[in-house]
């Protein structure tokens, strides 16, 4: 059992796994681009099918020409919190498999599990070097396509903000009250032996 950021896990972890979560009052301040980079890094060394890193990354840093084109791009809900992150990032996976030796591409099983562990890399390093994380599916994804130039080939995932933790008085009253670290299932409803349960 490991105790850390007012939650406690059932089998001792690492406490970094309990200090990681997503909030959404963000201050706003700027990040530097070597710490995003840093972030970047960390995810970019993820483990991955073949090697193949399926992977892509699109950012802008709060205040860039970008910043503003990555935001309109969420829903609007989200667009009112993560205005004030320091950097948005879009996680993008190549649906195919594209051998090294040129032979022809085709469709890959594990093109969103792999580039899944790369944003856990990411949420991780970026809890390491004081930030924090926030993934989104709230995003109108055909908008965001269009915007990033995203080949039909590449999937988006995920949009994620990036900052350090404001005060959460900046949120709307309703997302004040959760705006705190939530708990997980047992882990019996989630880890079975030898055949899955539903």
């Amino acid at each position: 059992m490991t105790n850390s950021n007012n939650r406690t896990s059932e089998y001792d972890i690492n406490p970094l796994f309990l200090d990681r979560w997503s909030p959404r009052a963000f201050s706003g301040e700027a990040i530097s681009k070597d710490v995003l980079f840093s972030i970047l890094e960390a995810g970019h060394w993820a483990p991955s099918a073949f090697n193949l890193q399926p992977w892509r990354f699109v950012y802008a840093l709060k205040g860039d020409a970008h910043f503003d084109e990555l935001l309109g791009a969420l829903i609007e809900f989200n667009q009112g919190w993560a205005k004030n992150a320091s950097a948005l990032v879009y996680i993008i996976s190549d649906t195919l498999s594209r051998p090294a030796d040129g032979s022809e591409p085709k469709l890959s099983r594990s093109h969103s599990f792999d580039t899944g562990a790369a944003w856990g890399y990411m949420a991780l390093q970026a809890l390491h070097a004081g930030y924090f994380t926030h993934a989104m599916t709230g995003v109108d994804f055909d908008k965001a396509s269009t915007i990033l130039g995203v080949p039909s080939e590449y999937k988006i995932e995920a949009a994620v903000a990036i900052g350090k933790i404001g005060d959460k008085s900046i949120l709307p009253e309703g997302l004040q009250a959760r705006e705190t670290p939530n708990s997980r299932k047992p882990v019996a409803e989630v880890v079975f032996e030898g055949k899955f349960k539903a």
